[in-house]
């Protein structure tokens, strides 16, 4: 399938996204009768947001999203399938923005994959012991997963960049090189497209660290998000990537935005 492409010597942009609001934040009971307590869903505001980021960045980022990247979390997958319906729909209510006021951007090619490398942070700085699987083993049932996007958008022929999930407590340095190597394997095996990646808090905090050096103290969030660029060229060489703007990120501070404005 062909994809509108990013100019060659142009600009490849990739938007690393956390997922929207989770049941057991939001609803303190969830985790006492949950058969997988350790994978909130969404709850419906969750779902709300989701899709207004989508909206917002179809209708305000100036290039298609390409190919739309998901950890493997319910949380994730369910932020996902909502962007992924804002992105794509030709028809939206009389409240949401309509597809006649952004003809130049189209999304209406898009495709989905799931990544073991954007998951949460398999250890018990995120998932505390007593909701974490017992064997230390997290299970997703992949098709499943594939089942909650239109089918047309799921490239089921997709490599992973990780092909396992990581092991449980994962430490501290190996979570940070795990977002970063998979949003690198990511954007090189996909130069010429635009990213779209749907993670966790961790993985929105490392990439600040790693893109934008004065990201000492944030917070992101939910649906909060980082967007990057960086050239791209024919020769394979490409310049690191740049953070040019972010949403619903904000130092602990002051609530000063780290760039642009805080849109939540």
């Amino acid at each position: 399938m062909e994809f509108a492409k990013a100019k060659i010597n142009g600009h490849q942009n990739v938007i690393v996204m956390r997922h929207g609001d989770r049941a057991d934040r939001c609803e303190p009971l969830w985790v006492s009768t949950a058969v997988r307590p350790w994978d909130p869903p969404l709850v419906h505001d969750g779902k709300v947001r989701a899709f207004q980021t989508g909206q917002r960045i179809r209708s305000q980022v100036g290039f298609p999203i390409h190919r739309v990247i998901v950890s493997p979390f319910l949380r994730c997958i369910q932020t996902a399938a909502e962007v992924v319906a804002a992105l794509s729909a030709v028809y939206l209510d009389d409240n949401a923005m309509s597809s006649k006021d952004v003809p130049s951007i189209d999304n209406s090619k898009l495709k989905v994959a799931i990544e073991f490398g954007l998951c949460e942070i398999l250890n018990t700085v995120a998932i505390k012991s007593d909701v974490a699987p017992k064997d230390g083993k997290f299970d997703f049932k992949i098709s499943d997963l594939q089942a909650m996007f239109p089918e047309e958008t799921v490239d089921i022929n997709v490599d992973m960049a990780c092909k396992e999930l990581p092991q449980w407590e994962e430490s501290a340095a190996g979570f940070k090189e795990r977002y970063v190597s998979t949003l690198k394997v990511l954007a090189d095996k996909y130069p010429s497209e635009n990213l779209l990646l749907v993670t966790h808090w961790g993985g929105v905090g490392t990439i600040l660290y790693k893109y934008f050096n004065d990201a000492t103290k944030y917070l992101v969030d939910y649906c909060g998000c980082v967007e990057l660029r960086r050239q791209v060229s024919n020769n394979d060489e490409s310049e690191e990537f740049e953070v040019v703007t972010s949403h619903g990120v904000a130092f602990k501070d002051n609530k000063a935005p780290i760039h642009g404005s805080v849109i939540t």
